[in-house]
């Protein structure tokens, strides 16, 4: 798929980008953060028939929300290109002894083997978190790695 990029002077970037049905939708970046959601007319797309104005915040919630599914998409097609390869979601209970830990604190990689790729919080994937990242009650730790070793990073996340 190829997204445009035209500079726009004075106001920032615009993308454009053309889905497999032939609409096309951009995101104008302004200077000051903020980001439109433009959606240009289906017979003329010169002509815009939608713009929704959006905060940094907003942008990147819809970025991310956007997001998630490619990274669980991802995952799953790793998962099926590599046997042996197991991925999975592991919650982060209010009991749990790492809430309000660093990701480090688990040794989880050196301990089994698997690796914690993604924490999925509020709704929002946080990909690759590193060494420092909190865990927080509610947070659904992605990990991947064998059957045998997202087992031990589950009982580790749950027990210590």
């Amino acid at each position: 798929m190829d997204v445009e990029r035209t500079a726009l002077p004075g106001i920032g970037l615009q993308h454009v980008l053309t889905t497999a049905r032939g609409r096309q939708l951009g995101v104008i970046s302004h200077r000051n953060g903020r980001r439109d959601l433009v959606v240009y007319g289906k017979d003329d797309p010169d002509t815009c028939v939608a713009t929704v104005a959006l905060t940094p915040e907003e942008a990147n919630a819809i970025a991310e929300l956007l997001g998630t599914g490619r990274v669980v998409e991802r995952l799953a097609d790793l998962h099926r290109q590599v046997e042996g390869l197991v991925t999975e979601q592991i919650p982060i209970t209010p009991g749990s002894p790492y809430s309000g830990r660093a990701l480090a604190d688990t040794q989880a990689r050196t301990r089994t083997g698997a690796s914690i790729v993604a924490v999925i919080r509020d709704g929002r994937v946080l990909a690759s978190p590193r060494p420092d990242f909190l865990f927080a009650p509610g947070d659904t730790v992605m990990v991947v790695g064998t059957g045998e070793g997202t087992a031990a990073v589950a009982a580790i996340l749950t027990d210590g």
